[in-house]
């Protein structure tokens, strides 16, 4: 039978034509590959597809190396150890981008491995466990997608340009070298979206940059701990330290992610003001007075325990690994010395669910509580489990209005990111064991339907700090006892989602009390009166308020 005539193709005539169709664009895209994704780490950190153009140096080097050498098992080295480096970069370029977004900073080997977990931990209590791990799965198995896909495509670009093709390759490597001793970037039509250097090695500078941060760190850590053994107001305590707050129940309350932010004018905050104003009226008929001013926060949108540390010990902490070596350290904290003076000291973390021996070791609190110790039977409301109303009531039951002095810190975590669900005020006398709060998460938004929408997050922040705020003013107006001394302390900015990119770490400050003579002891501050410190208020370093407090109530 005569194929031709008949019009029916002979296999091999018809499969020739395809597979070699299919294979050049293979190729093609395994070039895409090459010239695109080592350059994802610059995109990632700038935002901008302009950072997509340019001739990445890591894929020029791995196809001169794969050309170069004999031998299959080299050349998948080769290409393995050059999806390696991308990926890497890849990864480092993601954390860079997401600690940069939350804390306003870089990604730190030395300083921030284990900040990872307590990310995934934060993440699983907003959006839940499944989620969390879900996403951790799928980034992995993308970055070992992407490896996987990086190393075959360079063994067949390698293999497409063979010893001919080396001769092109090289070319533009001397293209590379020459554009980098030159400098050669966009025209300025785009010069908007920022300059596209064509001299690329994106993975290797992200790496290299890391590399760096960590030498550094790990050299700093050194000068951190010869600084930390010196205690200036352990070596020179005053006589009858703290005397002048004698018979005063003082509380220290850390306000989550109160930031100078919220006092701004801004339409998104003009609620928090708002609530300032009549807090400050309510009070004020309660025979209250305050002063307020900042304090430079150690850290920024997160890791609020640096802050606490920072504050009770007068050491300056901005990293897990100076936390963890203060922790072993015996420098004074207000917990401490309150201790010491007479008074029952104790924590409250709400956001805690497991034991915390630096609670009693370093801090020196005669008790702590937390979630599992709070007797808190209602919902759940994220990460912030137990609403600051409840915490407020548990205090003063338990400690407050059972009488002799008693120091406390206390942790306020309604405003914790993602700020939702958030809870609602309830009659004082309605608390109990916190089951009025149920039914309170009914129709509230999920954490991804927030933050889909910048907007919606910063409004959901701005309502969560007016909680936090009214729920300590209605604290003080109804239950508080009349010797009642109260600080009340950001921890640190919110992420910059809501405070912005060139937000600085500055965090109100106020001390609360009826006592005039409290008042008298602070004046020389200069802080502002009232609950709102203007934008020209004083500001110092938070490692510098333990001395100075100290200073102020002591003989």
């Amino acid at each position: 039978m005569n194929t031709a005539r008949s019009g029916i193709r002979s296999p091999s005539v018809e499969s020739g034509p395809r597979s070699a169709r299919r294979g050049r664009a293979a190729t093609v895209a395994a070039v895409a590959a090459l010239l695109l994704v080592p350059l994802a780490a610059r995109a990632i950190a700038t935002g901008s597809p302009w950072a997509l153009i340019g001739l990445p140096l890591e894929s020029l080097v791995a196809v001169i190396l794969i050309v170069a050498v004999s031998g299959r098992r080299t050349r998948a080295i080769v290409a393995g150890v050059f999806a390696v480096v991308i990926v890497a970069g890849l990864l480092v370029a993601l954390l860079d981008a997401a600690f940069a977004a939350t804390i306003g900073r870089p990604f730190d080997i030395a300083e921030d491995a284990t900040a990872i977990g307590s990310a995934v931990s934060v993440v699983s209590d907003a959006a839940g466990a499944v989620t969390a791990w879900l996403a951790v799965a799928l980034l992995l198995a993308l970055l070992a997608l992407a490896g996987y896909g990086l190393a075959r495509a360079a063994l067949r670009v390698g293999r497409a340009a063979g010893r001919t093709g080396l001769v092109v390759v090289t070319a533009i490597a001397l293209t590379w070298i020459l554009a980098a001793l030159t400098g050669t970037a966009s025209a300025p039509s785009v010069a908007r979206a920022g300059a596209i250097t064509i001299a690329r090695a994106d993975a290797i500078a992200v790496l290299a940059a890391t590399g760096q941060r960590t030498a550094q760190t790990i050299a700093d850590r050194a000068e951190f701990e010869r600084e930390l053994a010196t205690d200036d107001l352990r070596d020179a305590l005053p006589p009858d330290a703290l005397a002048a707050l004698a018979g005063k129940d003082v509380v220290l309350a850390f306000v989550e992610s109160y930031g100078r932010v919220a006092l701004e004018e801004r339409a998104d905050m003009a609620g928090i003001a708002e609530v300032l104003r009549e807090g400050e009226a309510q009070l004020r008929a309660a025979g209250f007075d305050a002063r307020s001013g900042f304090l430079t926060s150690p850290t920024f949108g997160g890791v609020s325990w640096l802050a606490h540390a920072t504050l009770q010990s007068g050491f300056r902490v901005d990293a897990q690994p100076e936390y963890d070596h203060l922790l072993t350290t015996e420098r004074l904290t207000l917990s401490r010395l309150f201790s010491d003076a007479g008074w029952r000291t104790v924590g409250v973390v709400p956001s805690n669910t497991e034991p915390w021996p630096a609670g009693q070791g370093f801090y020196g609190f005669d008790a702590v509580f937390d979630a599992t110790s709070m007797g808190y039977a209602g919902p759940p409301f994220g990460y912030a489990r137990v609403p600051d109303q409840f915490t407020w009531a548990f205090l003063h039951d338990r400690e407050l209005a059972a009488g002799g002095p008693v120091m406390a810190e206390v942790d306020l975590v309604s405003s914790h990111t993602p700020w939702t669900p958030l809870p609602e005020l309830v009659p004082w006398e309605e608390v109990g064991d916190g089951s009025v709060f149920a039914g309170q998460l009914d129709g509230q938004p999920s954490s991804l339907e927030v933050w889909t929408d910048a907007d919606r997050v910063r409004a959901h922040y701005a309502r969560s700090i007016q909680y936090a705020l009214g729920t300590v003013f209605s604290y003080l107006d109804t239950l508080a006892e009349p010797d009642l001394v109260l600080v009340l302390v950001g921890d640190h900015q919110p992420a910059t989602i809501v405070s912005g990119d060139d937000a600085g770490r500055d965090v109100p400050v106020t001390v609360i009390a009826r006592d005039p003579a409290v008042i008298e002891r602070i004046e020389g501050w200069g802080w502002d009166a009232g609950l709102h410190p203007s934008a020209d208020a004083p500001v110092w370093r938070m490692d510098e308020f333990r001395d100075r407090f100290v200073e102020a109530f002591s003989p």
